[in-house]
């Protein structure tokens, strides 16, 4: 990196520093959030409502592959923000190296047992009955492109570590707006329904790691590693997976959400109700993408300053982080409030999924203004490199509360319990989030 480039996460102003950081990462994440949405709405209005039932029960295994490039990306991000802090620019070039290597052989690792224990996946993801068999055929296709995106997510976050949001969000926009060229072809016009939206989302992730592959070859990066740094380094490694590792175990509750609740609801409701969590999945990717994005924004800033021992525009950073990503929860909180109807509605057109859908939606944003504490909250632990409190606060909301909690609401409020489930644990997650983060704040940014 050149030292203007690092000198300014040390040296501007935190607010524009994190709206500079934060909007391209909250355009990256938007677009990416496109990749899944256009993806439903096409299944959804030209094959089918089980269709969307269908890529839900596929997106926590591919989903968890890919979260193995962006848990080695952040793990690896944050020694390189701290070491480009510390005037240690080897440190991060070795860091850089081993997350290549890393990523390839984990992601190409678990795909082949992803394909080879296809049958046995799928149905325990709740792809049962009508869903099993157009799961099946978009599980196989996508598996093929996961390794490109897991590399994608990994060089996304070495990119934005670089202090070059810019190029992070274009990474992120490509593979969107080729998934929505390429399923209007395979969708609509070659009629090739489930395989022509896997395609479409395969050959999408194919085009996102050229551009970063150009990206680091270039010369945009500042990265310059040679063969040397792809050895692996036992050190590196184990930091880089301890503060890896918060993001992949995240990534790996997700997943089995997604496991228990497509079953639990399967089980209660039928397809239908599969189907609507389907829906609102895809919105709880899609409409917090601005507070994902000052998250993201935040790490960089965070890392960096607390190499360079600046305490003080640590917990500014904090500070405005928090408060930009709380205003911004609200909007969509009274966004998803006013118009849930209107949304339901773009993904089908089933009359029993479009009467019951809008009402679980507003239960499950219901503390949507409230999240940004947990958020920002977590996401400081991983920045500053204390990987256990960063994982466990990171597990609080889903691992602790609301894994827990669909086993024991739907047994007093049936359905309605499900979807109670997700302010419960927003709001008990963020309690206690917000209690170790003020103790750190208190005992170490002094």
């Amino acid at each position: 990196m050149k030292p203007s480039q690092s000198a300014t996460l040390g040296t501007e102003a935190i607010g524009s520093l994190l709206i500079k950081q934060a909007v391209p990462a909250s355009i990256g994440i938007l677009v990416m959030s496109l990749n899944i949405l256009v993806d439903t709405i096409f299944v959804g209005n030209w094959i089918g409502s089980i269709a969307i039932a269908a890529i839900n029960v596929v997106l926590p295994v591919s989903f968890f592959i890919a979260a193995l490039g962006m848990a080695i990306g952040i793990g690896g991000s944050s020694i390189i923000s701290r070491a480009l802090g510390a005037n240690n620019k080897e440190r991060a070039l070795k860091t850089f190296g081993n997350q290549i290597t890393i990523t390839f052989l984990l992601t190409v690792a678990t795909v082949i047992l992803g394909l080879v224990f296809i049958n046995e996946l799928i149905p325990a993801f709740g792809g049962k009955g009508d869903i099993f068999e157009p799961a099946k055929i978009y599980y196989r296709i996508v598996l093929y492109g996961v390794p490109l995106l897991a590399l994608c997510m990994m060089g996304n976050n070495v990119i934005r570590a670089e202090g070059k949001p810019k190029f992070a969000m274009i990474a992120m926009i490509i593979p969107s707006a080729g998934n929505l060229i390429f399923d209007y072809v395979f969708i609509i016009l070659m009629d090739m329904g489930m395989a022509g939206a896997a395609w479409a989302t395969t050959i999408s992730y194919g085009l996102c790691f050229l551009y970063v592959l150009w990206f680091f070859l270039s010369g945009k990066s500042e990265l310059k590693i040679n063969l040397s740094h792809f050895g692996l380094n036992l050190p590196i490694l184990k930091e880089m997976s301890a503060l890896g590792f918060v993001t992949l175990a995240r990534q790996a509750v997700v997943s089995l959400t997604y496991l228990l609740m497509n079953n639990i609801l399967f089980n209660i409701g039928g397809e239908a109700s599969v189907a609507s969590y389907g829906i609102i999945a895809r919105m709880l990717m899609f409409a917090l993408f601005p507070v994902l994005g000052v998250t993201q924004g935040f790490l960089p800033i965070a890392g960096y300053n607390y190499g360079a021992h600046k305490f003080s525009r640590v917990r500014e950073t904090i500070n405005k982080a928090i408060l930009y990503a709380g205003g911004l929860g609200f909007v969509i909180f009274a966004l998803i409030m006013i118009f849930p109807e209107e949304i339901v509605s773009v993904f089908t057109t089933d009359a029993a999924i479009l009467s019951e859908t809008p009402h679980y939606m507003r239960w499950v944003f219901a503390a949507t203004p409230i999240i940004a504490i947990q958020l920002i909250g977590s996401a400081y632990f991983q920045a500053i490199g204390k990987a256990v409190p960063a994982l466990l606060l990171t597990l609080t909301r889903q691992g602790f509360f609301f894994i827990p909690l669909i086993f024991i609401l739907p047994y007093y409020f049936g359905e309605l319990g499900v979807w109670i489930s997700f302010p419960a644990a927003d709001i008990l997650s963020t309690i206690v989030t917000g209690y170790f983060l003020n103790r750190e704040v208190r005992k170490t940014l002094k």
